[in-house]
Parts: structure tokens; sequence; C-alpha cells
């Protein structure tokens, strides 16, 4: 059979599946999954057009670590077949541990288990499936091969996840701000003494790439309407699974149903099988199906948020700097305890607060060097003469507060 396929991608055009063993692993069921699991969650409430996958989102990234590598090789670099094949499979593989809605489901069904050591954990049991064939590419995912430049092209401040997804997601949601010159800083990619360095000639680039990425998690990530869908779900999960906890029928899927019935710690997850067996059967789906079942189960605070949710009815959210006077929140609960005829405690449901952060640049994490003419390296917030990319290196912390449009 022959398995060097192409495939036609919105964004980039064609693009190859490499190798056969690439082939396969995207055939495989845990990476068929990302298929129906969106990569922006909520996002498609704002931005109609943003209902692409992860599994979309896999591939573009695979793509640019294969011209990556070109350039990189075009540069005097030695990197190996073996080499290339193991980091287009590390950046292939990087987000196949993520769940439905990913950040909802750590707030509520799993237990604050990290998508990102699920996605280490399923690779070593594909690992063990392809014959160890995958052991270079986790080397290189856990930075622990011997090419440090390797791994920060998947994973870094510069990595191709990032470039990926900030060059997808501005062109499904069609917020101009995220575009970016990946193809140029891609050009402009050198290596240093085993680190991923910019050539001087990029450095506008990178400029755009980072402001680019301040304005889409303002703009997209963290849109009000966006942050509340979010937290409709959470507060759905939360509620549902403590029904469960209370021996309600609820209906769902046997995958949905084991993660609501069963409460897993972070050990257990890893220590079975059986986990990990109905983790790979989770998606959007499962979550949906049972939202519009939900919709009409007699506890009036899960059918009131699964209709506020299906119908676009969410909470509303106020974003500041400082923290909610904890006065209004009082008032707005009791509102809502008489209005809806609810407990302080179920009120919780619809009036709370919570904080959101951003930072587009952490300097301390492998940080983007830009390469001199004379061969040294600087950081590109010193190489920068823009006075607010030093700002982009600090977190900026938000609070909502959220509660129902009907008071």
């Amino acid at each position: 059979m022959n398995k060097k396929k192409i495939i036609n991608d919105p964004v980039y055009g064609f693009i190859n599946i490499p190798s056969a063993i690439i082939f396969d692993l995207i055939s495989h069921p845990y990476f068929q999954r990302l298929r129906y699991i969106k990569q922006l969650g909520m996002t498609h409430l704002v931005y109609p057009g943003a209902l692409h996958t992860r599994f979309h989102h896999a591939l573009g990234a695979m793509h640019l670590m294969g011209l990556a590598i070109e350039v990189l090789r075009g540069k005097g670099h030695k990197i190996t077949n073996e080499e290339e094949e193991a980091a287009t499979i590390a950046i292939l593989l990087h987000d196949i541990g993520h769940g439905p809605f990913s950040h909802a489901l750590e707030h509520s069904l799993v237990n604050g288990i990290r998508h990102e050591d699920i996605s280490m954990f399923i690779m070593e049991k594909l690992n063990k499936e392809f014959d160890g064939r995958l052991t270079p590419a986790i080397d290189i995912f856990k930075g622990k091969y011997h090419k440090r430049f390797l791994a920060q092209l998947v994973s870094g401040q510069l990595d191709l996840d990032r470039m990926d997804y900030l060059n997808r997601d501005s062109f499904f949601t069609g917020v101009s701000e995220g575009v970016i010159s990946f193809d140029r800083i891609i050009k402009m990619f050198n290596v240093l003494d085993d680190d991923l360095v910019i050539e001087e000639k990029g450095i506008y680039s990178i400029e755009n790439f980072l402001i680019a990425r301040r304005l889409m998690y303002w703009q997209v990530y963290l849109h009000k309407t966006v942050v509340s869908g979010e937290q409709v779900l959470v507060k759905i999960l939360k509620r549902a699974k403590e029904l469960s906890a209370k021996g309600a029928s609820l209906f769902a899927t046997p995958a949905l149903e084991h993660f609501l019935t069963n409460d897993i710690s972070e050990q257990e997850f890893f220590s079975s099988e059986e986990h990990l067996a109905m983790f790979a059967l989770l998606d959007d789906q499962d979550i949906f199906a049972a939202i519009k079942v939900w919709k009409t189960h007699p506890d009036r605070i899960l059918s009131q948020l699964c209709t506020m949710l299906t119908n676009r009815n969410l909470y509303k959210v106020e974003m500041s700097n400082e923290a909610p006077d904890s006065g209004r929140i009082e008032i707005l609960t009791r509102n809502v305890m008489d209005s809806l005829k609810l407990t302080e405690k179920e009120a919780a449901y619809f009036v709370f607060t919570d904080v959101v952060r951003n930072r587009a640049y952490d300097a301390g994490n492998s940080n983007i060097n830009v390469l001199l003419k004379n061969n040294t390296t600087i950081d590109i917030v010193k190489a920068s003469d823009l006075s607010n990319l030093e700002s982009l290196d600090k977190t900026v912390k938000k609070h909502i507060l959220c509660y129902p449009r009907i008071i």
C-alpha cells in the first residue's frame, strides 16, 4: 500500500505525509479521535468559523517541521533522516492527549491531570505498539535528545506548535491581528551552540509574532464570551459529576459515564489501562450529546445551565484588573437566589469569580535569541527597538465576575 499521501490543507495547500510510520500513526484510532475535538473549544460561539480541529493543527505543525528541517539543513546543520522522522513524530503527537474542551475537562472530569502528561502516556503506549520506533521522538518530546534545537522546535517560545495555531486560528476566526509571517520566520531559523536562534534579519517578524500572540489571547482565546461559554461548560460538568456522586441517573455515553461516576486521581489514571481506554473514546460529541439530553433533566440547575449553553444565553462576564467588590457579589448572589429560588450554595453555579492570565513571552523559559552578524546572540527583548516588547514578558492577570443576564 502506498503510504506517501498528500493532504489538501486550507492554510498551507498540499502537505505531504512523509513516511510509512507517520501514515500509520495518523491512521491510529488515538490520532483519528482528534478529528472530533475542536481546536478552540467554545470559540465558535464568537467566531462561527472556528470549527477546525486538533487533527488539522497537528498535521499543520507536522508540515512546518518539514519546512524548518529543510531550512536548517540548507544552512549546513546535520540532521539525519532518522532525526527528521523523530522530530516530525514528536510534533505530530504533541497534542494527542487533549480531551474535548480540554481546559474545562481539566477543571472537572479528570481532576487536574494535564493534557501534556496524557500525551506522553499515549506516546509511550504507541511506542510499545510500534516496537520501540518512537523512542527518539519521545526523547525529543521530553527534551532529553542530545540535539537541543530539535526539542525547541517542538516546545519552546518559538516552536512550530505556536506558529501553526496562531496561523490556523487567525485563518479560521478571521482575526487578521493573528496573522504571522511563518514562512519568513522559518527561513530565519538557525542553530548556534545547539540552540535554535533567529537571524538578525528576522527581528521584525518575531516582534510581529509576539504581538500577534498577545492580541490573539485577548481577542480570541480569552474573549469574554469565549470565557463565558467555557465557564458554563465547567459548571455543567461539575454539576453532572456532583449529581452522579449522589446516585442520580444521567444520560451519558460509556466514556463520559466513566469519568462522571469515577473520581480518578492522577496516580490512578496513569496506573490503569482502563482509564486511558475510556479517555481515548471521549470527544466533543460525547459532551454535546449529553448536554442536549440534560436540558430536560429534573435537576433545575443542570437543566438551566445546559439550556443556557445550547441557546447561547451565557453568563454576563465583567473583566477587570482589580478583584470584584464583595458587596456587589453578595447582591448578585441574593438576586439569583430570589429569582431562581436557589440556596446560597446552588447560586454559586450562577454567580462566581475567577482569574485569567496571559503571558505572551516568558524570557526565563527558552528565550528567543537573535543571532547577530558577529556570531553572538541577544534576547529578542534587548535586540528589539519596540519599547512595549518588554511588557510582553509580564503575566497579565485579570479578574472575572460571572452572573446570569436575567438579573
